[in-house]
């Protein structure tokens, strides 16, 4: 581990300023994130200061910033909408200048972001991280600031997006961890087939929530409906469900021929608890290789399970996961993973 010594920080730049977003941070934030991933970081509004600037003006972007005394970012993270429901934001884009890591600028910004600036910011209902396993320090930092971990996306991210920091030989799998800050208590129903697994993962939801088992059959008369999101750099396809109806067979084999064409390797869809239905869809997805991702609270404003596909190598044995409980979400993806291959 590097000392604060071999880091050579001059003595001016060991103060820094911790806040949110300004218009003359962004060329600075741009100038970072080429710096560090360089032009291959998936977010690609972090390279481009004039839509960072409007979306945080607009809100659809909070960024949280740590300066130096020169005004110079060093390190950044940010609150964004990804989600179906628009009240639940992603806490993600961390990024730290190489020469100023050690220093904890994370677990401030973090501490600066939950402490001080949400309960100013009451419309923000939950957040939600997608935590890196290529390494296991993010999942330490992010564990200082109560998020529980509900769900794992296997070979998430392509090994390029991480060539410049050289710290992924394989795609890279993804901790999902939430945290409430304005509960909705309400009812999911629970796939048979994931019973046990479900209600091991909704043990620790820091909300509350009523399990009953999903035992109808898809209603006949209703079409599907969903949103098709494909991210071609990192081959990945992100369904939401918004409708479940009796041809979700012919559905998924329609979503997949398209996908088989444009190269897609890993495909999530995105079912709602609310749904007493929710069993039947899964029958079907498990019948066609998808295994069970986990489970994502408030993702439609109800909760959502995340079922995933992966036709490339998921690289289990390269996940690297610091708590305990993650390493029993980790298990549990990686048994129904096998399912699908025997």
């Amino acid at each position: 581990m590097e000392t604060r010594d071999q880091l050579e920080i001059p003595p001016a730049q060991e103060n820094f300023e911790i806040g949110t977003f300004r218009t003359a941070d962004a060329q600075s934030i741009a100038d970072l994130y080429c710096s560090v991933y360089g032009e291959d970081y998936p977010i690609k509004i972090f390279y481009d200061p004039a839509s960072l600037i409007r979306a945080n003006e607009s809100g659809e972007y909070h960024s949280i910033v740590a300066r130096t005394l020169s005004l110079t970012v060093v390190a950044a993270l940010h609150l964004f909408r990804s989600a179906p429901y628009s009240a639940l934001h992603e806490l993600g884009g961390g990024v730290v200048s190489r020469e100023f890591r050690q220093l904890g600028l994370n677990t401030k910004m973090l501490r600066f972001l939950f402490e001080d600036w949400m309960p100013k910011n009451p419309n923000i209902e939950g957040t939600f991280g997608e935590i890196v396993c290529n390494h296991t320090y993010m999942q330490r930092v992010r564990g200082t600031v109560a998020h529980v971990e509900m769900a794992l996306e296997v070979a998430l991210m392509p090994a390029a997006a991480y060539d410049k920091e050289k710290s992924a030989s394989g795609r890279v799998a993804s901790l999902l961890a939430f945290r409430a800050f304005r509960h909705k208590p309400h009812t999911v129903f629970l796939p048979q087939v994931y019973e046990g697994q479900l209600r091991f993962l909704y043990e620790a939801l820091d909300d509350t929530r009523t399990l009953a088992l999903a035992d109808k059959e898809l209603p006949k008369y209703d079409e599907c409906s969903g949103d098709l999101t494909v991210f071609d750099f990192a081959q990945v396809a992100r369904v939401a469900m918004h409708r479940l109806g009796s041809d979700f067979e012919g559905y998924i084999d329609s979503l997949e021929a398209n996908l088989n064409q444009r190269g897609v390797v890993v495909i999530q869809i995105w079912l709602n608890l609310a749904s007493p239905w929710i069993g039947a869809a899964v029958e079907i997805l498990k019948r066609r290789g998808y295994f069970l991702g986990g489970v994502l609270p408030r993702w439609f404003d109800d909760d959502g399970l995340l079922m995933q596909k992966v036709l490339a190598e998921p690289g289990f044995d390269q996940i690297q996961i610091h708590s305990d409980r993650g390493r029993e979400i980790l298990e549990m993806v990686k048994e129904d993973w096998r399912r699908t291959k025997g």
